[in-house]
């Protein structure tokens, strides 16, 4: 069971990613890039919804017989808007059965978004420099109040046991991120291994002398499926952990949070993703 910061509880324990006992559907009429887009609409409506209850949260806290009530209302959301990210990763596994080397350089983001990509995907540690951008901004707006010793009560106002968890996290989130990166790098070498080189050199002297027909052409092409095969396996299994890594940092930032702290992260979260998708669409997309 995940807590809050408040130890009201959050959501029921997670499963792992790469299963699900009720999978989003994944017809062969239906592409990766059209279902990315409903679910950024989707998360464009929790944005709004999570806008609402923060605001609905603010006004009512002078009110304490309301402050369950507020919370609880929030906690319903954030529970609601991490299982459309689950969902996400839920879906995205499915396609990297099929193809895991199309999800390295996905067709649905723009030039801009690429850049910013860590195997197939954010940086988890990006999470992590999110809250603290969010917090310093918050913290900008409400330092009146706060020298005044006025509660704030949302990411400008993290006490310092949530700091000491949030470094503990990031510290964390770091070596795990540097070890996937040096995984990432050893298979990318391997793009050079013996058999690779082997059977590049077969191949282009069987082009050379004219061959590439009848039963040794059909062989090296074997071959060659079954060599590239490896590879695929190899980078589908580090995108696993790579958004395993990436989902389990995301819930472990709410689980340091109270659910306003939350709420205010999630929205930071969705901002950021929903207008970077945007700004990438205006400067062009890859052609």
């Amino acid at each position: 069971m995940i807590l809050l910061e408040d130890t009201t509880p959050f959501m029921a324990e997670e499963e792992p990613i790469t299963s699900s006992s009720n999978p989003p559907p994944t017809s062969s009429s239906e592409s990766f890039n059209t279902f990315f887009e409903n679910w950024l609409r989707e998360q464009n409506s929790h944005l709004e919804e999570l806008v609402t209850a923060a605001n609905n949260h603010n006004e009512n806290e002078i009110e304490i017989e309301n402050e369950n009530e507020n919370d609880a209302v929030l906690l319903q959301l954030i529970e609601k808007v991490v299982r459309h990210y689950e969902q996400y990763y839920r879906t995205k596994s499915d396609w990297k059965k099929r193809d895991a080397i199309a999800m390295y350089t996905p067709s649905w983001l723009s030039n801009l978004e690429e850049v910013f990509l860590w195997i197939g995907g954010w940086r988890p540690t990006l999470a992590i420099h999110l809250l603290y951008s969010k917090s310093g901004i918050q913290l900008d707006a409400k330092l009146g109040d706060l020298i005044r010793g006025i509660t704030t009560g949302d990411l400008s106002d993290l006490s310092p046991k949530q700091m000491e968890k949030i470094d503990e996290l990031h510290r964390k989130t770091i070596h795990e991120e540097r070890v996937l990166t040096e995984k990432l790098a050893k298979v990318q070498e391997t793009a050079a291994d013996r058999s690779m080189v082997e059977l590049s050199s077969a191949v282009s002297e069987m082009m050379r002398s004219g061959g590439g027909g009848g039963g040794d052409g059909e062989e090296s092409e074997e071959r060659v499926e079954e060599v590239l095969e490896v590879k695929n396996g190899q980078m589908e299994e580090l995108l696993h952990r790579a958004d395993d890594l990436r989902l389990e940092t995301l819930k472990a930032v709410i689980e340091i949070l109270t659910p306003i702290q939350a709420a205010y992260f999630l929205i930071a979260a969705a901002e950021l993703h929903l207008r970077l998708h945007e700004w990438g669409k205006k400067r062009g997309n890859k052609q």
